[in-house]
């Protein structure tokens, strides 16, 4: 299957980049928005909490499963297809979850939502790739990481807000129903803005969507369930059975290639050099962000009685300065955004060890642990797609929107700095590595880097928040912190090795038509990595 070159895109770039993305952030504030909603849906519909937990993680398991399927059927439809079509089955399942009259239905359409979602987002980062190159792709990525990262921070101010507003006196109703307006005015802009694009006549590997939902079914239930049920036997069981299904999904995906078919998702990107360590580093820094997300809320809510809109609130610092390094990065000089990816993680786990040893040393009295830790619907959702800032909404249904009862435990003077340190580090560790791993695997690998890109994120995350709930009972904020730090510095060290092997900016990645680099250009070719030629400056 064959892409078009990257270019840039026709027409009004600016406006189909921000189609692009309102969409990806509407799935990502959904996943958060909910959250606050809860204790109204539980009074409305008389949910149980088995209900409300399913409210939350349906959307997040759906989507785990079905996302690498939505990016290879974006090859297949063509993106802009796809892309409307998940877009428009997202605005008819948000209209149905705020007119739905029960749980089960309302988690049905939760359901139908994130199968919309998991269609259309893996098209947003692919359509960026192939209509953009040089500086109007790395400033296109800053603003993707920075909607992919914020839209959830976002999700819970939002929620908190329209909760509080009673719009028309429909109570949770509108916190889905918003989406509506916005999804039609997407659909029918993108329909005019969207480039247009040939079918493939290439077949979906059936057997790789069944292995692969099984291997994911396998492994994300069991992470974000089995807290709430104590870890029974079934979970210890399903996980392994999940690792020896995603081995073999590797050993089909990898045949098939082999024999000239199309795989589910193209493997080959992480024999690129550089590729693979390059995405390990995303991996490890989005989910660092979900946990470091996940122990600061449960401090604020738990232990210092902030409601939920106050603890996302105490999160905007971390925004801006994500935003400020997402918007400003792509002007910076080569040298110093080859720097960036390896920078950047060790600032955010400057940034984590300088909380934790503000908010005290493990064990010392007001830590967290005594506050005891939420069902797992409330689990931060992952790559991307965390929950972090609704944890403790979703746990006992009560806590409200309002100041904190103990505002001075969190002196914002102090925090507020670090938090903007710690978000700029982040935009600086994910942004600068992703553009460049996505010009390295060239424009036919788009879809396989989204794939990979929203899905590795969003297992570390599931089982990194899995993980710290024993972390943070043990040794508190602070150590769990420090946990965050070590996986920080973890993902520095697998930048510098991308680093190492990735192109240097400017160099060409793609295959090249016509004669080799004659001697005395300047480059010499080195061996196809993937059918991709690349090429070496001395």
């Amino acid at each position: 299957m064959s892409h078009p070159p990257a270019q840039q895109a026709p027409g009004r770039p600016g406006a189909l980049l921000a189609v692009l993305l309102t969409g990806q952030a509407m799935a990502s504030m959904d996943g958060s928005i909910v959250n606050v909603a809860l204790p109204a849906i539980q009074r409305d519909l008389g949910a149980s909490g088995v209900a409300l937990q399913l409210v939350v993680s349906a959307y997040l398991l759906a989507m785990g499963v079905l996302i690498v399927t939505g990016a290879r059927l974006g090859d297949l439809l063509g993106h802009r297809r796809a892309f409307l079509a998940g877009l428009a089955g997202f605005t008819c399942a948000s209209l149905l979850c705020g007119l739905a009259p029960d749980a089960p239905l309302l988690v049905a359409a939760r359901v139908a939502q994130a199968a919309g979602a998991a269609l259309m987002i893996p098209q947003v980062f692919s359509l960026i790739r192939l209509r953009r190159s040089g500086a109007a792709l790395r400033r296109a990525v800053g603003l993707y990481s920075m909607v992919l990262a914020l839209g959830v921070a976002a999700g819970q101010v939002a929620g908190g807000l329209v909760v509080g507003a009673d719009l028309l006196g429909l109570s949770w109703r509108p916190v889905f129903l918003v989406n509506v307006p916005v999804g039609v005015v997407l659909v029918l802009a993108g329909a005019r803005l969207l480039p247009r694009a040939e079918r493939t006549a290439a077949r979906l590997d059936l057997a790789g969507v069944a292995l692969l939902t099984a291997a994911m079914t396998a492994v994300l239930v069991p992470l974000v369930l089995g807290r709430e049920h104590g870890w029974p036997l079934w979970t210890w069981l399903c996980l392994p059975a999940g690792g020896v299904l995603f081995a073999g999904f590797a050993a089909a995906e990898t045949r098939l290639a082999a024999r000239g078919g199309l795989p589910l998702l193209d493997l080959g990107v992480l024999r690129l050099r550089g590729a693979g360590p390059g995405l390990l580093a995303c991996v490890l820094v989005m989910a660092c962000y979900t946990a470091f997300l996940f122990a600061l809320t449960l401090h604020l809510q738990e232990e210092l009685g902030f409601g939920p809109l106050a603890a996302g609130l105490a999160f905007v610092p971390y925004a801006c300065g994500f935003a400020a390094l997402s918007l400003t990065w792509a002007h910076l000089p080569a040298r110093a955004r080859a720097a960036l990816p390896v920078a950047g993680p060790l600032v955010f786990a400057a940034v984590a060890v300088a909380l934790a040893v503000l908010t005290g040393l493990p064990g010392a009295d007001g830590l967290p642990g005594a506050g005891g830790l939420p069902e797992a619907g409330g689990l931060p959702e992952a790559g991307g797609l965390s929950e972090a800032g609704g944890v403790a909404g979703a746990v006992g249904l009560s806590p409200s929107v309002g100041s904190p009862a103990l505002a001075g435990a969190w002196p914002a003077a102090v925090t507020a700095p670090l938090l903007f340190a710690a978000g700029a580090g982040h935009a600086a560790a994910y942004s600068p590595l992703i553009a460049q791993v996505s010009a390295v695997a060239g424009a036919a690998r788009a879809s396989a880097v989204s794939a990979i890109n929203s899905t590795g994120p969003m297992l570390a995350s599931v089982l990194a928040v899995a993980g710290l709930g024993g972390v943070y009972l043990s040794y508190g904020l602070a150590g769990t912190l420090a946990l965050v730090a070590a996986f920080l510095v973890a993902g520095a060290v697998s930048a510098a090795v991308a680093r190492r092997g990735l192109a240097p900016e400017g160099a060409s990645t793609a295959p090249a038509p016509g004669p080799a680099s004659s001697p005395g250009s300047g480059e010499r070719p080195v061996r196809r990595l993937g059918g991709e030629r690349r090429v070496r400056r001395p």
